[in-house]
């Protein structure tokens, strides 16, 4: 007799994962043939046999052990003529993951394949909760429940609190063949209030492969479109590919499609975002004007390794006209999609290889660029065919490091001069400690190059030229260890010489446009980067390096120095800091002390006068009540290309109130031009299963037909469930 009980209490627990299915979301239940060679360890007040019933009877206080599974009820059944099992009475199934399952009655065939619960109910060990009135498993992989109620709020009945959000469906099924879930009449409830329903709602089972479904969709009003609604469709392609098709459809204007596609392969992958629609333009009040054409924008990459020393790769960026994307509020430009990154309202499309190896670096890449600013002459911005740069170097041991490298840039123009740069140079330095503790690290450099350019803007077909510097940089680096703080200083002082009459007016500078010389580069021997210019004759740097480090964590840091010129060069302007004979004074500074608080801020000091000419201050901080961002920038006029001084300032981040409720904030101000480029406002409230967020925003700008506008964004995140969606007030 003792096994027909063990073999019917293992039944039971091994039945438990059935049972819970919609709650636990498993796809495959445990084999039950191997249920009877597993061992069961039973306890109950009385043990009996019912030989009119052919039964097996376990009550008081039942308590069974089955692989790991903990089973307790009042009673246990097991027929043997039917080879049923049921449990009755605060049935309690406690998984080896922790989670409870609750049931007043319990009965399952003993091959699995049906079984039903009454008053179920589950505990899971995310915290979550589900609660309904019955569990049924049907032959086929069928698990259902009737009159559902979810929620990962945490449920306390002894204080009469409600959860913040809970999902209430009519019926909810599982089916394991096709691994979805669905939901019959299912009611969002937030605080108790119902807040969206839906007749019918699908998804993939999460423990499933991907699946085809539709997401959650974007609805909002704005002053462009109008009332609108998107609704992405997601489609499993392959098990290595995959699109979203998002249709749109709005009041003002008409209806949009945008795909976003991403490919997996064997040596890479590709990401592809586009929109097509067929309109006119309008303007920030969805006004349309002129002609009504197709339209639309493409942003993707894609990276391939060709071996374990080569990969080659693209990035696109296109659109169809230059206010495409503030039109229609697409995201995704100054993304990184590839080895170059694009400026601010330019598009960049790239075709690349990259190889590196122990003794080599080499990068070829083809690029184009399209204008997206007012001011912008479409085919004036180059097309680069090719842009190419490749080194080898040699380690030389006492005799330091060599090293030849060769660069090429071929720029053509539809508006404009074309131009063609090809340059091969060579590279030494050398490094050694010196008695007393001095650094000294002699350096030589020569550089070819030769110009192919346009004969009726640069006079001259062909422009060749050689540029050199030689030279050292020699420190000192003072350490005072202590016992609270360790104490650095180094000076340390660059001089070198190079060739004069580097930059010939005929060579077009295309490289160092907005270039600026700043404490990362002063010890540099060619101050310059790019090709176009070179810094030639003589220079001598010097600064000052400080730095102080506590032994309980805060770490101060400066840097304070400044550059002389042989003669002055009127190659370079203002702004690159090496016009004249002597530059700026060029300062540094960081003062960190962990999470509580970190400034970094760089100067720029007029070597006349010490006037601010320019300075970038940025402080982070955060802590258990608040987290901040802030940056500060002002720029003289003297540093300006249209003459007039720049300020500005921007804030970011969260005050926590209290332990639910926090204030965001966020601003980017243009002091210069009073007006606020982005303002945020907003609260949220947080608790441990969501998220609630709403956030008042307004910016100032005019972009031509695009002018100043509002928005208003709520957003709430459920736990388990994701974000259900925001809507927006332009």
């Amino acid at each position: 007799m003792a096994n027909w009980y063990h073999y019917a209490a293992a039944l039971a627990l091994a039945a438990t994962p059935s049972l819970g299915a919609m709650a636990e979301e498993a796809t495959t239940p445990p084999d039950a043939a191997a249920a009877p060679s597993e061992q069961v360890v039973l306890e109950a007040d009385y043990v009996y046999e019912l030989r009119d019933e052919n039964s097996i009877v376990a009550e008081g206080n039942v308590e069974a052990l089955y692989d790991g599974r903990i089973l307790r009820a009042d009673r246990l059944i097991y027929n043997r003529t039917t080879e049923r099992v049921r449990a009755t009475g605060n049935v309690v199934i406690i998984d080896t993951d922790g989670s409870q399952q609750f049931s007043d009655e319990v009965e399952v065939g003993s091959n699995l394949s049906d079984g039903y619960a009454i008053g179920y109910s589950a505990r899971l060990t995310d915290g979550s909760t589900v609660v309904a009135s019955s569990a049924i498993r049907q032959p086929g992989g069928i698990n259902a429940m009737d009159q559902v109620i979810y929620t990962a709020c945490p449920i306390c009945e002894a204080k009469g609190q409600k959860p913040t959000w809970t999902l209430r469906a009519r019926r909810a099924v599982l089916d394991q063949e096709s691994q979805m879930m669905s939901y019959r009449d299912a009611v969002l409830e937030v605080m108790g209030i119902p807040v969206f329903y839906f007749p019918y709602l699908a998804h993939p089972d999460p423990t499933s492969d991907r699946r085809s479904g539709l997401l959650i969709p974007s609805v909002g009003l704005s002053s462009k479109l109008g009332a609108f609604y998107q609704q992405p469709y997601y489609w499993a392609v392959s098990d290595s590919s995959e699109l979203t098709i998002s249709p749109m459809i709005s009041a003002n204007v008409n209806p949009m499609l945008e795909l976003d596609y991403r490919k997996r392969f064997y040596s890479g992958a590709i990401n592809l975002n586009t929109s097509l629609t067929r309109e006119k333009d309008f303007d920030s009040d969805g006004e349309k004007f002129g002609e009504e054409k197709w339209r639309g924008h493409l942003y993707g990459s894609g990276r391939f390794a060709l071996n374990n020393h080569w990969q080659w790769g693209f990035g696109v960026e296109t659109q169809t006209d230059d206010l495409y994307d503030r039109r229609y509020d697409l995201d995704g430009q100054g993304e990184e999609r590839g080895i170059y990154m694009s400026q601010p309202r330019r598009l960049l499309s790239q075709l690349y290889a990259v190889g590196q190896g122990d003794t080599y670096y080499t990068d070829v890449a083809l690029l184009s660029i399209q204008g997206l600013r007012g001011g912008d002459v479409n085919g004036s911005l180059p097309k680069v065919t090719p842009l190419l740069f490749s080194e080898k170097y040699w380690d030389l041991g006492d005799y330091g490091f060599a090293s030849v490298n060769a660069s090429t840039a071929v720029l053509r123009r539809n508006v404009g001069s074309d131009s063609q740069r090809v340059s091969v140079g060579t590279d030494w330095t050398a490094y050694k400690i010196l008695p007393g503790g001095f650094t000294f690290e002699p350096f030589a450099e020569l550089r070819g190059d030769f110009y192919q350019l346009d004969s009726n803007s640069a006079g001259n077909g062909n422009e060749s030229r050689l540029v050199g510097n030689a030279g050292t940089r020699i420190a000192y680096p003072m350490i005072r260890p202590g016992k609270t703080v360790d104490i650095m200083l180094e000076p340390e002082v660059m001089a070198a010489w190079g060739t004069s009459n580097s930059n010939d007016p005929a060579i077009p500078n295309e490289d160092a446009l907005l270039f600026e010389m700043d404490e990362s580069a002063l010890f540099d021997a060619n101050g310059v980067a790019g090709y176009d210019l070179y810094e030639g004759d003589g220079k001598l740097s010097a600064a000052l390096t400080a730095r102080a480090v506590w032994k309980d964590g805060p770490e101060l840091s400066a840097t304070f120095g400044r550059r002389w010129r042989s003669r002055t060069d009127t190659a370079f302007n203002t702004i690159s800091n090496l016009d004249g004979t002597t530059s700026d004074w060029m300062a540094a500074a960081t003062a960190d002390f962990g999470r509580a608080l970190r400034i970094d801020t760089h100067v720029r000091l007029d070597d006349d006068g010490m006037q601010l000419n320019r300075i970038d201050t940025r402080l982070t901080t955060q802590a258990k009540r608040w987290r901040a961002t802030g940056q500060y920038y002002k720029i003289s006029e003297r540093l300006n290309l249209g003459g007039r001084e720049e300020e500005g300032i921007y804030l970011s981040g969260e005050i926590r109130v209290t332990d639910r409720y926090s204030i965001l904030f966020g601003q980017l101000r243009d002091i210069s031009d009073n007006l606020n480029v982005q303002r945020d406002i907003g609260i949220a409230y947080e608790d441990e299963c969501s998220r609630l967020e709403l956030v008042f925003s307004r910016t100032e700008l005019q972009d031509r037909t695009q002018g100043p506008s509002e928005n208003i964004q709520v957003r709430f995140s459920l736990k388990t469930l994701g974000q259900f969606g925001s809507s927006e007030f332009d």
